[in-house]
């Protein structure tokens, strides 16, 4: 079972290989911004999981798994992205997704998805749904823009 952070691992590691060809541990660190301690430490548990090859001082690269997982993290990445903006989401739209994506399921992508070719599809339904938003918010009458819900989630409530 891949943890958040694994996720976000290996769809970095995807990126850096499609992008390159190759990724290196500094060029993962570089580009997640974080210690190459930490990158080691990771590598590690993603090579004992079976999605990636890393020997030490040798690029890293990805198992058939790993290339198959890494292209759904990165899939849904750009989807949820796709459909925010579809939606009309004007701010926060990479914050609002790293906060969403770790626990959608890929059967409610999958309807994500859906949706957003149904908009593609009939941009007049995606007009009507806009409008729609100009007309109503929710709660109605009620002021949350300072609530992230990320945040509410894990503070104590009594």
């Amino acid at each position: 079972m891949l943890t958040e952070s694994m996720e976000d691992y290996l769809e970095m590691v995807y990126r850096l290989v499609k992008a390159n060809g190759y990724v290196r541990a500094v060029d993962l660190a570089e580009s997640l911004k974080v210690q190459a301690s930490s990158v080691t430490r990771m590598i590690q548990k993603l090579d004992e999981a079976g999605f990636i090859r890393y020997e030490k001082y040798r690029n890293i690269a990805l198992t058939e798994m790993g290339e198959r997982y890494g292209e759904f993290l990165v899939w849904r990445d750009e989807t949820l992205k796709r459909f925010l903006v579809a939606l009309n989401a004007q701010d926060g739209v990479d914050e609002q997704v790293e906060g969403m994506e770790h626990y959608i399921t890929p059967k409610t992508m999958s309807l994500i998805r859906c949706l957003l070719e149904f908009f593609e599809n009939a941009p007049k339904a995606q007009k009507q749904f806009h409008s729609l938003q100009e007309k109503r918010g929710y709660p109605d009458g009620v002021e949350l823009d300072k609530i992230r819900a990320w945040d509410y989630r894990h503070s104590s409530v009594d």
